[in-house]
């Protein structure tokens, strides 16, 4: 009895200070990496954590009013409230009302991350540090699948397959995740809170990455990463005037890939592959067989409904039922077993809520560049300008492992970091 009445105010002080909200938001942020890379039941159990990390914050209404004003969490809940709305006009409920279970997290993980008692700077960084190591140690042995039989996997590689990752994960969004993993340890580095070997350590993360990543030759992965070195090359000539560093940048985004193409087996199989996929297209040749083909065949699809449903689309639900029924009229002499979604996030915004579902789908992606803290954020910077680049190419929100990659790291990141900036600006006004 003794003991109870003694570890009670302990407890009750952890609980003021606002320490168990913070370790449950810890927490949460842990189980939410790891499930990423390695199970989906963590995923799915962060979110819930998340709650419980917000309500135990002791200042919960002062900090719920001020989560509610960030934009970030606005423009992400608006999103949310349109699918909810959409119910008003679809046809599928049942999916509409699936969907709207599903992607409830887009309003509760921002608002964990608005509400809950924030991360300080080293639990972020071990976050960080959790997320490019897991992202090392997985590459590492994907990369070993490979290595067992090269000729067999280049062959694979030459018929539009791709390397499993080793814990399943489908390959787009493994190849996303480490494309972001290469970028944030090497901005982790400049971390106050890294020590001289946790630096090099990060250094060699990222090199080990982006090696891994063109051995494998994952496309979409390889897209995003040349990208951001093209955004990141503009930014340091024309904003920053870092000549140097951005020529640097420059060489690498045009010398590597050239030195890939000529000296890895797997990336002259990616590269001519895609070309003679696409020319299938372009020829009016059968396309039955090629991933590239299938995809510029949906998009030129999705882009018919979207001129047929211009306003609010035809309901965020009934996007694969409107696709399939446009197919059914003309269908690219594509089999029914070949007749792909949208494969662009815009697209299936544009196609599902018309003007208004992409224009707040577009608030969720542009609106922290108009704020000047987040703009000069590069963890922002590069998650924002990395995911909008790879939903011109797939429709990521769709598949749960690429909804749960994007609201985790827009609440831990964005939402975070919009936060911070806030309490900063009251902090000096």
């Amino acid at each position: 009895m003794t003991e109870v009445l003694v570890a009670s105010p302990s407890l009750r002080q952890l609980y003021q200070t606002g320490r168990v909200s913070q370790y449950l938001l810890l927490l949460a942020c842990v189980a939410a990496v790891v499930g990423l890379f390695a199970s989906r039941a963590l995923v799915a159990l962060s979110p819930v954590v998340g709650v419980v990390a917000a309500c135990a914050q002791p200042h919960l209404r002062a900090s719920l009013r001020q989560g509610l004003r960030l934009r970030t969490v606005i423009c992400i809940g608006l999103l949310y409230l349109f699918l909810v709305l959409s119910g008003l006009y679809t046809t599928e409920l049942g999916i509409w009302r699936h969907e709207v279970y599903r992607k409830l997290p887009f309003v509760v993980v921002p608002l964990a991350f608005a509400v809950a008692v924030p991360l300080n700077s080293r639990q972020k960084f071990g976050v960080g540090l959790l997320y490019v190591g897991l992202a090392t140690i997985l590459s590492i042995t994907t990369l070993r699948g490979y290595l067992i039989d090269p000729e067999e996997a280049n062959r694979l590689i030459n018929i539009g397959h791709n390397v499993p990752a080793t814990t399943g994960i489908f390959h787009i969004h493994f190849s996303i995740m480490l494309a972001l993993a290469f970028f944030f340890a090497l901005l982790m580095r400049s971390s106050p809170v890294a020590i001289p070997t946790t630096r090099w350590v990060l250094l060699g993360c990222a090199l080990v990455i982006f090696v891994i990543m063109h051995v494998l030759a994952y496309r979409t992965g390889l897209l995003v990463l040349y990208a951001m070195f093209l955004f990141d090359a503009i930014g340091l000539v024309v904003l920053q005037r870092r000549f140097v560093l951005g020529l640097f940048t420059l060489i690498v985004l045009v010398g590597f890939p050239l030195l890939a193409y000529h000296f890895l087996g797997s990336v002259k199989e990616r590269v001519d592959t895609t070309f003679y996929d696409i020319e299938h297209y372009q020829t009016g040749q059968d396309i039955n067989d090629f991933s590239a083909s299938k995809r510029l065949a949906a998009w030129e699809t999705a882009v018919l409904l979207a001129r047929e449903h211009p306003v609010l689309g035809v309901g965020m639900a009934d996007v694969d039922q409107a696709m399939l029924s446009q197919y059914s009229y003309y269908n690219f002499g594509l089999k029914p077993k070949n007749w792909a979604m949208t494969h662009n996030q815009y697209l299936e915004y544009a196609v599902g809520g018309g003007v208004v579902g992409l224009l707040l789908w577009l608030l969720v992606l542009f609106t922290p560049f108009l704020q000047p803290p987040l703009r000069k954020n590069p963890y922002v910077i590069h998650f924002l300008l990395m995911m909008s680049v790879a939903n011109l190419v797939d429709s990521l929100l769709q598949m749960q492992i690429g909804f749960n990659m994007f609201v985790f790291l827009y609440g831990f990141l964005v939402v975070n970091a919009e936060r911070e900036a806030h309490h900063a600006a009251v902090a000096t006004a």
